[in-house]
Protein backbone atom coordinates (compact mmCIF):
# COMPACT_ATOMS: atom_id res chain seq x y z
CA UNK A 1 0.00 0.00 0.00
CA UNK A 2 1.97 3.46 -0.97
CA UNK A 3 1.06 6.57 0.58
CA UNK A 4 -0.31 9.20 -0.54
CA UNK A 5 1.47 12.20 -3.15
CA UNK A 6 1.48 14.94 -0.73
CA UNK A 7 4.36 17.01 0.18
CA UNK A 8 5.34 17.35 3.92
CA UNK A 9 4.48 21.00 5.02
CA UNK A 10 7.32 23.36 5.56
CA UNK A 11 8.21 25.57 8.60
CA UNK A 12 6.93 29.09 7.13
CA UNK A 13 4.01 27.31 4.35
CA UNK A 14 1.11 27.82 6.79
CA UNK A 15 -0.10 30.75 4.79
CA UNK A 16 -0.64 28.35 1.81
CA UNK A 17 -4.44 27.26 1.89
CA UNK A 18 -5.09 23.52 0.55
CA UNK A 19 -8.35 21.59 0.42
CA UNK A 20 -5.54 18.86 2.17
CA UNK A 21 -4.76 18.66 5.99
CA UNK A 22 -1.96 17.38 7.65
CA UNK A 23 -3.11 16.39 10.76
CA UNK A 24 -0.62 15.35 13.93
CA UNK A 25 -1.62 13.59 17.18
CA UNK A 26 -4.17 11.62 15.03
CA UNK A 27 -4.21 7.87 13.30
CA UNK A 28 -3.79 3.82 14.15
CA UNK A 29 -0.91 4.12 16.44
CA UNK A 30 -2.33 6.60 19.02
CA UNK A 31 -5.91 5.03 19.14
CA UNK A 32 -7.72 6.59 16.68
CA UNK A 33 -9.66 4.84 13.95
CA UNK A 34 -9.92 5.97 10.36
CA UNK A 35 -13.95 6.12 10.67
CA UNK A 36 -13.45 8.11 13.38
CA UNK A 37 -11.79 11.14 11.93
CA UNK A 38 -13.88 11.02 9.00
CA UNK A 39 -16.60 11.49 11.38
CA UNK A 40 -15.02 14.45 12.95
CA UNK A 41 -13.50 16.24 10.07
CA UNK A 42 -16.70 15.74 7.66
CA UNK A 43 -18.44 18.03 10.31
CA UNK A 44 -16.85 20.89 8.57
CA UNK A 45 -17.92 19.08 4.66
CA UNK A 46 -17.48 16.31 2.26
CA UNK A 47 -14.26 14.43 2.89
CA UNK A 48 -12.62 12.97 0.01
CA UNK A 49 -9.96 10.40 2.05
CA UNK A 50 -7.98 9.82 5.08
CA UNK A 51 -4.88 8.54 4.31
CA UNK A 52 -1.02 7.99 6.30
CA UNK A 53 0.82 10.60 6.47
CA UNK A 54 3.88 8.80 6.89
CA UNK A 55 4.83 5.28 8.39
CA UNK A 56 4.69 6.25 12.15
CA UNK A 57 0.71 5.62 11.97
CA UNK A 58 0.50 8.71 14.34
CA UNK A 59 -0.51 11.68 11.37
CA UNK A 60 -2.74 11.36 8.37
CA UNK A 61 -3.99 13.70 5.90
CA UNK A 62 -7.44 14.91 5.30
CA UNK A 63 -8.41 15.10 1.91
CA UNK A 64 -11.48 17.86 1.17
CA UNK A 65 -12.97 18.51 -1.90
CA UNK A 66 -13.29 22.00 -1.48
CA UNK A 67 -10.45 24.51 0.40
CA UNK A 68 -13.68 26.16 2.58
CA UNK A 69 -14.11 23.17 4.11
CA UNK A 70 -10.58 22.42 5.23
CA UNK A 71 -10.32 26.07 6.31
CA UNK A 72 -13.16 25.48 8.82
CA UNK A 73 -12.00 22.58 10.01
CA UNK A 74 -8.57 24.31 10.62
CA UNK A 75 -10.27 27.07 12.65
CA UNK A 76 -12.00 24.27 14.71
CA UNK A 77 -10.13 21.80 15.60
CA UNK A 78 -6.42 22.99 15.21
CA UNK A 79 -4.24 22.98 18.80
CA UNK A 80 -7.73 22.74 20.65
CA UNK A 81 -9.32 19.48 22.27
CA UNK A 82 -11.28 17.19 20.53
CA UNK A 83 -14.59 15.55 22.72
CA UNK A 84 -15.23 13.13 19.85
CA UNK A 85 -11.40 11.73 19.61
CA UNK A 86 -11.51 11.51 24.01
CA UNK A 87 -10.29 15.19 24.20
CA UNK A 88 -7.50 14.55 22.05
CA UNK A 89 -5.37 17.99 20.75
CA UNK A 90 -5.10 17.85 16.84
CA UNK A 91 -2.25 19.85 15.36
CA UNK A 92 -3.31 20.60 11.83
CA UNK A 93 -1.40 22.38 8.67
CA UNK A 94 -2.05 22.51 5.37
CA UNK A 95 -0.67 19.87 3.28
CA UNK A 96 -0.31 20.48 -0.97
CA UNK A 97 -0.28 17.64 -4.02
CA UNK A 98 2.23 16.89 -4.81
CA UNK A 99 2.83 16.34 -8.64
CA UNK A 100 3.87 13.15 -10.25
CA UNK A 101 6.70 14.77 -11.33
CA UNK A 102 8.15 16.02 -8.11
CA UNK A 103 7.41 12.62 -6.07
CA UNK A 104 10.49 10.31 -5.51
CA UNK A 105 10.96 6.61 -5.51
CA UNK A 106 7.91 4.93 -3.34
CA UNK A 107 10.41 3.31 -0.52
CA UNK A 108 7.66 0.84 0.31
CA UNK A 109 8.22 -2.63 -0.72
CA UNK A 110 5.63 -5.24 -1.05
CA UNK A 111 5.24 -7.48 1.95
CA UNK A 112 4.83 -11.34 0.81
CA UNK A 113 3.32 -13.54 3.47
CA UNK A 114 4.16 -17.23 2.12
CA UNK A 115 8.52 -17.29 1.71
CA UNK A 116 8.00 -18.68 -1.81
CA UNK A 117 6.96 -15.72 -3.00
CA UNK A 118 10.61 -14.37 -2.44
CA UNK A 119 12.46 -16.30 -4.01
CA UNK A 120 15.27 -16.26 -2.27
CA UNK A 121 17.78 -19.56 -2.09
CA UNK A 122 18.32 -20.87 1.31
CA UNK A 123 15.44 -18.75 3.10
CA UNK A 124 12.98 -20.90 4.72
CA UNK A 125 9.29 -20.07 7.37
CA UNK A 126 7.83 -22.35 9.44
CA UNK A 127 4.52 -20.90 10.93
CA UNK A 128 3.34 -22.03 14.11
CA UNK A 129 6.79 -23.71 15.25
CA UNK A 130 5.83 -23.41 18.80
CA UNK A 131 2.06 -23.61 20.30
CA UNK A 132 0.66 -20.77 22.34
CA UNK A 133 1.48 -22.34 25.84
CA UNK A 134 4.94 -23.21 24.67
CA UNK A 135 5.46 -19.48 23.67
CA UNK A 136 4.12 -18.59 26.91
CA UNK A 137 6.58 -20.63 29.02
CA UNK A 138 9.40 -19.34 26.77
CA UNK A 139 8.48 -15.43 27.69
CA UNK A 140 7.96 -16.30 31.61
CA UNK A 141 11.55 -17.90 31.40
CA UNK A 142 13.32 -14.96 29.87
CA UNK A 143 11.43 -12.26 32.33
CA UNK A 144 12.71 -14.27 34.78
CA UNK A 145 16.07 -13.63 33.91
CA UNK A 146 18.34 -10.45 34.25
CA UNK A 147 18.08 -8.04 30.94
CA UNK A 148 21.27 -6.63 28.94
CA UNK A 149 20.30 -2.96 28.01
CA UNK A 150 21.07 -1.73 24.75
CA UNK A 151 20.61 1.51 23.00
CA UNK A 152 17.00 0.62 22.10
CA UNK A 153 16.62 -2.65 23.15
CA UNK A 154 17.21 -5.31 25.76
CA UNK A 155 19.28 -8.62 25.36
CA UNK A 156 20.24 -12.08 26.78
CA UNK A 157 23.17 -13.72 26.18
CA UNK A 158 24.11 -17.43 26.38
CA UNK A 159 27.17 -18.96 25.28
CA UNK A 160 29.37 -16.85 22.86
CA UNK A 161 28.81 -13.30 23.78
CA UNK A 162 28.04 -12.06 20.54
CA UNK A 163 25.69 -14.36 19.82
CA UNK A 164 22.66 -12.49 20.84
CA UNK A 165 20.06 -15.49 21.62
CA UNK A 166 17.39 -13.19 23.10
CA UNK A 167 16.11 -9.62 21.88
CA UNK A 168 13.30 -8.14 22.95
CA UNK A 169 12.15 -5.07 20.10
CA UNK A 170 9.76 -2.62 21.98
CA UNK A 171 7.27 -1.17 19.59
CA UNK A 172 8.49 0.73 16.42
CA UNK A 173 12.25 -0.81 17.49
CA UNK A 174 13.50 -2.86 14.00
CA UNK A 175 16.83 -3.56 13.63
CA UNK A 176 19.66 -2.09 10.99
CA UNK A 177 20.37 -3.75 7.92
CA UNK A 178 23.46 -6.10 8.46
CA UNK A 179 24.64 -9.41 7.42
CA UNK A 180 25.93 -11.54 10.41
CA UNK A 181 29.73 -11.91 10.35
CA UNK A 182 31.01 -14.97 8.02
CA UNK A 183 33.91 -15.99 10.48
CA UNK A 184 31.79 -15.91 13.58
CA UNK A 185 29.36 -18.19 13.05
CA UNK A 186 27.87 -21.32 10.78
CA UNK A 187 25.98 -21.65 7.91
CA UNK A 188 22.74 -21.75 9.91
CA UNK A 189 20.73 -19.13 11.63
CA UNK A 190 17.62 -19.71 13.33
CA UNK A 191 15.26 -17.04 14.07
CA UNK A 192 12.31 -17.70 16.54
CA UNK A 193 9.75 -14.75 16.75
CA UNK A 194 7.50 -14.43 20.12
CA UNK A 195 4.87 -12.29 21.50
CA UNK A 196 4.40 -10.24 18.21
CA UNK A 197 4.98 -9.75 14.32
CA UNK A 198 7.47 -7.74 12.72
CA UNK A 199 8.01 -7.59 9.14
CA UNK A 200 11.32 -7.97 7.85
CA UNK A 201 13.27 -7.17 4.91
CA UNK A 202 15.70 -8.42 2.67
CA UNK A 203 18.29 -6.56 0.66
CA UNK A 204 21.00 -7.73 -2.42
CA UNK A 205 23.75 -5.67 -3.07
CA UNK A 206 25.31 -5.84 -6.67
CA UNK A 207 28.81 -4.27 -5.83
CA UNK A 208 30.65 -4.43 -2.72
CA UNK A 209 30.15 -3.91 1.06
CA UNK A 210 32.07 -2.58 4.00
CA UNK A 211 33.12 -4.79 6.88
CA UNK A 212 32.61 -3.20 10.55
CA UNK A 213 36.34 -5.19 11.79
CA UNK A 214 35.92 -3.46 15.01
CA UNK A 215 33.24 -5.91 15.84
CA UNK A 216 34.53 -8.92 14.80
CA UNK A 217 31.45 -11.37 15.74
CA UNK A 218 28.76 -8.85 15.19
CA UNK A 219 27.72 -7.81 11.70
CA UNK A 220 28.53 -6.67 8.34
CA UNK A 221 27.21 -2.70 7.77
CA UNK A 222 25.57 -1.41 4.68
CA UNK A 223 27.07 1.89 5.43
CA UNK A 224 28.79 2.78 2.49
CA UNK A 225 26.63 1.11 0.04
CA UNK A 226 25.25 2.62 -2.88
CA UNK A 227 21.66 2.22 -1.75
CA UNK A 228 20.11 2.95 -5.08
CA UNK A 229 21.81 -0.80 -6.34
CA UNK A 230 19.74 -3.14 -4.64
CA UNK A 231 17.03 -5.46 -4.72
CA UNK A 232 14.29 -5.50 -1.89
CA UNK A 233 12.21 -8.24 -0.54
CA UNK A 234 9.52 -8.32 2.34
CA UNK A 235 8.17 -11.12 4.57
CA UNK A 236 5.89 -11.08 7.41
CA UNK A 237 6.74 -12.94 10.61
CA UNK A 238 3.79 -13.63 12.76
CA UNK A 239 4.19 -14.88 16.48
CA UNK A 240 5.40 -18.07 16.76
CA UNK A 241 7.17 -18.57 13.29
CA UNK A 242 10.58 -19.93 12.90
CA UNK A 243 13.03 -18.22 10.25
CA UNK A 244 15.78 -20.08 8.59
CA UNK A 245 18.55 -18.34 7.11
CA UNK A 246 21.11 -20.53 5.15
CA UNK A 247 23.39 -20.33 1.95
CA UNK A 248 22.56 -17.44 -0.29
CA UNK A 249 19.73 -16.00 2.30
CA UNK A 250 22.91 -15.75 4.96
CA UNK A 251 25.67 -15.10 3.16
CA UNK A 252 24.33 -12.54 0.83
CA UNK A 253 21.46 -10.56 1.88
CA UNK A 254 21.03 -8.03 4.26
CA UNK A 255 18.23 -8.57 6.97
CA UNK A 256 16.51 -5.74 8.68
CA UNK A 257 13.82 -4.85 10.25
CA UNK A 258 12.57 -1.47 9.60
CA UNK A 259 11.58 1.09 12.46
CA UNK A 260 7.87 0.96 12.06
CA UNK A 261 4.78 1.32 14.59
CA UNK A 262 2.63 0.14 12.02
CA UNK A 263 3.27 -1.94 8.88
CA UNK A 264 1.80 -2.12 5.81
CA UNK A 265 0.94 -5.88 4.43
CA UNK A 266 -1.30 -6.35 1.44
CA UNK A 267 -3.83 -4.01 1.94
CA UNK A 268 -3.80 -4.25 5.45
CA UNK A 269 -2.57 -1.51 7.97
CA UNK A 270 -0.90 -4.24 10.95
CA UNK A 271 -0.39 -2.09 14.19
CA UNK A 272 2.86 -3.55 15.72
CA UNK A 273 2.97 -5.15 19.05
CA UNK A 274 3.66 -3.49 22.62
CA UNK A 275 6.88 -6.18 22.49
CA UNK A 276 8.35 -8.87 20.62
CA UNK A 277 10.96 -11.34 21.46
CA UNK A 278 13.42 -13.48 19.30
CA UNK A 279 15.13 -16.20 19.80
CA UNK A 280 18.14 -16.48 17.32
CA UNK A 281 20.55 -19.31 17.41
CA UNK A 282 24.04 -19.64 16.09
CA UNK A 283 26.38 -21.72 16.23
CA UNK A 284 30.34 -19.90 16.75
CA UNK A 285 32.88 -21.14 13.27
CA UNK A 286 36.06 -22.96 13.95
CA UNK A 287 38.33 -21.80 11.33
CA UNK A 288 37.61 -19.36 8.53
CA UNK A 289 34.72 -19.46 6.24
CA UNK A 290 34.72 -20.88 2.92
CA UNK A 291 31.38 -19.90 1.53
CA UNK A 292 30.97 -19.59 -2.54
CA UNK A 293 30.05 -15.50 -1.68
CA UNK A 294 33.83 -14.06 -1.46
CA UNK A 295 33.13 -10.32 -1.84
CA UNK A 296 30.84 -10.56 1.20
CA UNK A 297 32.68 -12.87 3.30
CA UNK A 298 35.32 -11.53 5.20
CA UNK A 299 37.39 -14.80 5.45
CA UNK A 300 38.29 -14.58 2.07
CA UNK A 301 38.45 -10.11 1.57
Amino acid sequence: MGLPRFARPKEGAAGVRSPNLFVANCGPAVGVSQDAVEAVFGRFGEVKGVYAADESGARVIVCYGEVSSAEAAMEALNGRPCAELNGRSLHIRYSVHQPASQVKADNSVPVSFDVSELNIPGLHLVHDFVSAEEERELLAAVDGRPWNGLAKRRVQHYGYEFCYDVNEYPIGVGLSPHIDTHSAFEGFIFSLSLAGPCIMEFRRYSDGIWLDRNLPGAEVKDGSLDHSNYVRKAIYLPPRSMLLLSGEARYAWHHYIPHHKIDFVGEKVIKRSPRRVSFTFRKVRNGPCQCEFPQYCDSQR
